[in-house]
């Protein structure tokens, strides 16, 4: 068999044999529908039209805080796995060989980077790969994060301090635990805070949350990560690998230091016990092994499972003789809420190395220990160097380590991967991946009443203190439970269980969906001109915006 190829706009166009090569002479050719040059004229015009969406989209400025430029020492930027000094600074040189590499873009520059203790950093380079669907990379963005000596960066991370104090208490026990209290009443006198509040105070109830409407009603965590997951014949109750409570790391000085080096770190300990989520430990284990897109696929099999409404401009909702499949049916929903993942991934991965380059909470918590010891005067805001939960975290440092320090006690062993905080990678995932489900289903259909295929009922649930077990929750909000919301707190769980273990600030959660969201949006626009069926996806953004989006258009509503 012969290969041709064919020049097209560009690109070579490779075909296996010509037609009359693939009837072989046996065979009579098929008749298509519609004949084959039309067909292919057809597909170049979509894929051409496509292209133009994506061409026409603007392309931003993209800013940073300039804390690379105002601190020399890079005190205020991400340098994990690059060698530091004895107080956690990165070395001069390191840094310069990275900004090379990051400024020049070419491969072998990339492995010239010099590595402390040899771990490996995460995929700088994915922030420069081009995508034929949906938005460039670099056609999204975000605002600069909040600088290293701002009161908003000193807020965040008394937020992650009293997470990491609040790490073994039930979801069930936090809105009478003194702990939660003291936590909501610190956050509620900062002069910089962007949490969720009630009558403009931080309440237990509101604390640790997301910032849409869905995220304050019912329990803490989304329904779709306790209801059981209708797997094809599989039932999966979600019972999941937890670990032991009260194990720390990073806690001890000699052994932070090592960690921003690259140490190779040790193994974690796990719960012989399978557990439903029961507190901010469980959220940040699942957070450290998850699939990206494992959360939304099984809360688009639950969907699917009830059999939850699609959105009102799902073409056969209004079939007299059709149904979907292929096309706006179950695969092809499940398909595309994966799809999503790896665009809304490279459109970060360029945010983080190549505009933001922000510290992690971790390194943070370094200059607040070195200058809380007085080994150093770092210029981290005086509301975090007064901050009473410091107290408390040396105390309880004291008790777990046999060292009094003021560093952030972490949920996993090596603290944070080897890229930068912002914006974050779950976070992004969730805001593309939710927005799909959005744009799919009926936002506003009630999850109190629904049944599954089997016929048994869909129960509002919370985990049992000990979370062996599920029960009802008995809240009189439960009636409020809808499919938008509970995937708006989805997102939000999935986001803030990183900050629950350190690795991760507010502001990477809150930016980061909203990043994720312009993802899937572009994806949505340039595929609704590829379909035979007359189509509209509508949804609520995370900003509480009505949008439609419609023959490769979006609009408010």
């Amino acid at each position: 068999m012969t290969t041709k190829t064919t020049a097209t706009w560009g690109y070579r166009v490779h075909n296996r044999s010509t037609p009359a090569e693939q009837t072989n002479g046996a065979q009579s050719p098929v008749t298509p529908a519609v004949p084959t040059g039309s067909r292919r004229q057809e597909a170049f015009t979509a894929r051409k039209g496509a292209a133009q969406i994506a061409f026409e989209r603007f392309h931003p400025t993209h800013q940073n805080n300039n804390d690379e430029q105002r601190f020399p020492n890079r005190i205020g930027n991400f340098s994990k796995g690059l060698p530091h000094n004895q107080r956690g600074e990165v070395l001069p040189d390191a840094y310069n060989a990275f900004l090379q590499a990051l400024r020049s873009r070419r491969p072998a520059d990339f492995e010239h980077i010099p590595l402390g203790r040899g771990r490996l950093l995460t995929n700088p380079q994915a922030g420069l790969s081009l995508d034929l669907e949906g938005p460039d990379s670099h056609a999204v963005t975000m605002p600069a994060a909040p600088a290293v000596d701002s009161a908003e960066a000193a807020g965040e991370m008394i937020e992650v301090y009293w997470m990491a104090l609040l790490r073994d208490t039930s979801f069930n026990q936090v809105h009478c635990s003194s702990l939660a209290a003291d936590a909501a009443a610190e956050l509620s006198s900062l002069s910089v805070f962007k949490g969720p509040r009630r009558d403009n105070q931080v309440t237990p109830e509101t604390l640790f949350r997301g910032f849409t409407a869905g995220d304050l009603r019912g329990p803490y965590l989304s329904q779709f990560m306790l209801q059981p997951i209708h797997y094809g014949s599989l039932v999966i109750e979600q019972r999941q690998e937890t670990v032991p409570a009260q194990i720390d790391y990073l806690m001890r000085y000699n052994d932070w230091l090592a960690i921003q080096n690259g140490v190779t770190p040790p193994a974690e300990r796990l719960d012989p016990t399978r557990r439903y989520m029961r507190n901010l430990r469980d959220l940040a284990h699942y957070v450290h092994v998850d699939a990206l897109y494992q959360a939304y696929l099984n809360a688009a099999l639950i969907l699917l499972s009830i059999n939850a409404p699609t959105d009102a401009g799902n073409p056969y909702n209004r079939s007299r003789t059709q149904a979907g499949f292929g096309t706006f049916g179950g695969p092809h929903i499940l398909s595309l809420v994966t799809e999503v993942a790896t665009r809304a991934l490279k459109a970060v991965w360029y945010q983080k190395w190549f505009v933001h380059r922000r510290l992690r909470p971790e390194a943070y918590s370094g200059l607040v220990h070195l200058e809380k010891s007085g080994e150093t005067d770092y210029p981290v805001h005086a509301e975090i160097r007064r901050s009473p939960v410091l107290e408390r975290i040396r105390r309880q440092n004291l008790e777990r380590s046999g060292e009094a320090t003021y560093l952030l006690p972490a949920a996993f062993p090596e603290g944070s991967p080897t890229h930068p905080a912002y914006g974050a990678g779950h976070a992004t995932v969730a805001g593309a991946c939710v927005t799909i489900l959005k744009a799919w289903f009926a936002e506003d259909f009630p999850l109190k009443g629904a049944r599954f295929r089997d016929g048994t009922p869909l129960v509002i649930s919370v985990a049992g203190d000990d979370g062996t077990d599920l029960r009802p929750y008995t809240g009189d909000d439960a009636d409020q439970l809808t499919v938008g919301g509970e995937l708006n707190k989805l997102a939000a769980n999935i986001s803030i269980g990183r900050n629950m273990a350190g690795v991760h600030w507010r502001s990477d959660y809150s930016e980061s969906v909203r990043l994720g969201e312009q993802v899937a949006l572009g994806i949505l626009e340039e595929q609704s001109i590829c379909y035979n069926e007359p189509n509209a996806f509508s949804l609520t953004t995370f900003d509480g915006d009505q949008m439609r989006i419609e023959n490769g258009t979006r609009r408010l509503i």
